[in-house]
This record gives structure tokens, C-alpha cells and sequence, in this order.
């Protein structure tokens, strides 16, 4: 079992930046394929970025390519979504996913991570 807890989010006018975190636990962290999903009202959950804890392998989603990064911090089992030039587009509630399985098979297929975290708001004004 792994649990996840988020933290960040917030509102942010566009331009700006903002970073979430999501530590793991409960499991070996460093088996993981572990990342982010977002959900805008109204739409499917999408794929944003993702990263592989042991071969640090990560995939990005097209619409936020040189915009979000995806580091982490393996001593303190957490990933992060570095989040800058922000656009209203981006706003949503993000999801920290994590599951074994090895990211660059179907990583943005949400149906493949069977942990979530509790989510966390984001907004970009315009």
C-alpha cells in the first residue's frame, strides 16, 4: 500500500509559478513510477507529468513541455511539480499518482495508478 500527501497549490496570477509536492510512503519509493495528473471541471483527469524514482526517466505531457518540471528528492521520497509561466489553461486540481510499473509504458493512462493522493487546487487568473 502507498500513500501519498500533497501539498501546495494555490492561486497565481498568469505568468507566475508555483510547486507542488507529494511525498510517498508505505512502499519502496524507489520502485515507483510517480507523478501528476490534472482534472479541470467538466474534463477528463489528464497526464501532466510523471517520473520513473529508480531510473529517473521523466514524460511530460505536450501542453506543459518547457513549462513544469518534474523533480525529486529521493531522501525524502517526494516528487515535485516545479510550475512556471503558468496559463489560466492550467487551472485544476492536480492529483499525485503513484504505482509499479515502469513509466514509459502508457504512463498518462490514469486506469494504470492504483494510488492517488487527496488532490490540490490550482488557479491561474488571466
Amino acid at each position: 500500500q502507498v500513500q501519498l500527501v500533497e501539498s501546495g497549490g494555490g492561486s497565481v496570477q498568469a505568468g507566475g509559478s508555483l510547486r507542488l509536492s507529494c511525498e510517498a510512503s508505505g512502499y519502496t519509493y524507489s520502485s515507483l513510477c510517480m507523478g501528476w495528473f490534472r482534472q479541470a471541471p467538466g474534463k477528463e483527469r489528464e497526464g501532466v507529468a510523471v517520473i520513473d524514482t529508480r531510473g529517473h526517466s521523466t514524460f511530460y505531457a505536450d501542453s506543459v513541455k518547457g513549462r513544469f518540471t518534474i523533480p525529486q528528492n529521493n531522501a525524502k521520497n517526494t516528487v515535485y511539480l516545479q510550475m512556471n509561466s503558468l496559463k489560466h489553461e492550467d487551472t485544476a486540481m492536480y492529483y499525485c499518482a503513484a504505482d509499479l510499473f515502469p513509466c514509459r509504458i502508457g504512463w498518462s493512462d490514469r486506469t494504470r495508478f492504483g494510488y492517488w493522493g487527496q488532490g490540490t487546487r490550482v488557479t491561474v487568473s488571466s
